[in-house]
């Protein structure tokens, strides 16, 4: 659990160092040119699906990659990389309300006022981030609207992806919507080539294998071996210690300026995921 917090919770920081070099839609489509090839070579005994899974296969490569992680590429341009990681470590936030409208849960009190705590946590950490000290570590209005988009999105992602692993097979369906995902994202990198110059360093390369390889595919695999050896709720607690590393290498990195508006509003998302996960939902 901790491996797997310290790999997800540096994948902010490392795209925020490959975004130096490379524009946003470029980024996630060479992440994923790393990722795919390596996803399929796991799952090629299992990669045989029904027909009828292959248009929720396409809307979840659509959703999770195209939407979840290009908007996530262009948030992280968009703030600084202490606010990306903790913005992204609300997924869960939203999972809680998608599942509720999915699956017409009721939301008990206590999950209700953890998801409020969170979103003034949220409005905390955007509003006490400070103007950034260059660039890298500068955060707008916009980036973090395309942070909570990207949550949004990947939130969907995994709700929908459970109901089709459940039925497919998580191997297969991780593996073609990943497929899906590239495809999509190609032409839109495609395009954004043309427009301007792009400059494949070392440190870029560096941060697209550890983001490919480690994050997305290693990832995976470490989380789906967690699901099995200990229970949901135990292994979802990954996501309130990714904030720790994340956080930390962001203030390394790039010097995040972390002020006591920052650190209250990390308190109160953290919080706020501890409530909307906890207790057992009111009946329906």
């Amino acid at each position: 659990m901790f491996l797997l917090a310290l790999m997800w919770g540096l994948s902010i920081p490392i795209t925020k160092l490959g975004l130096g070099s490379i524009p946003p839609m470029t980024f996630t489509a060479l992440r994923f040119m790393v990722a795919v090839p390596l996803m399929m070579f796991l799952a090629r005994r299992e990669l045989r699906v029904p027909r009828r899974a292959i248009p929720g296969i396409i809307g979840l490569g659509v959703m999770g990659i195209t939407l979840g992680n290009v908007a996530q590429s262009f948030g992280v341009q968009g703030t600084s990389a202490s606010v990306a990681t903790i913005l992204s470590a609300t997924i869960p936030l939203f999972m809680v309300i998608l599942a509720a409208i999915r699956f017409k849960q009721s939301v008990t009190p206590l999950q209700w006022s953890g998801l409020l705590a969170a979103f003034v946590g949220i409005a905390l950490v955007a509003v006490g981030s400070g103007p950034g000290v260059d660039d890298m570590s500068r955060t707008t209005t916009s980036g973090v609207i395309l942070m909570l988009i990207s949550a949004m999105g990947i939130a969907i992602y995994y709700i929908w992806s459970a109901e089709l692993t459940e039925k497919y097979g998580l191997m297969p369906i991780a593996a073609w919507n990943m497929l899906v995902g590239l495809l999509t994202v190609m032409p839109l990198a495609g395009w954004e080539m043309s427009q301007q110059s792009i400059h494949i360093t070392a440190q870029a390369l560096v941060a697209i294998t550890y983001l490919g390889v480690v994050v997305t595919v290693m990832g995976l695999i470490l989380w789906l071996y967690l699901l099995k050896v200990v229970p949901a709720r135990v292994a979802a607690s990954v996501q309130y210690l990714q904030p720790v590393s994340g956080i930390s290498a962001s203030a390394f990195l790039f010097g995040d300026r972390l002020g006591l508006m920052f650190a209250a509003g990390v308190g109160l998302v953290l919080a706020g995921l501890a409530l909307a996960a906890s207790g057992k939902r009111a009946s329906s």
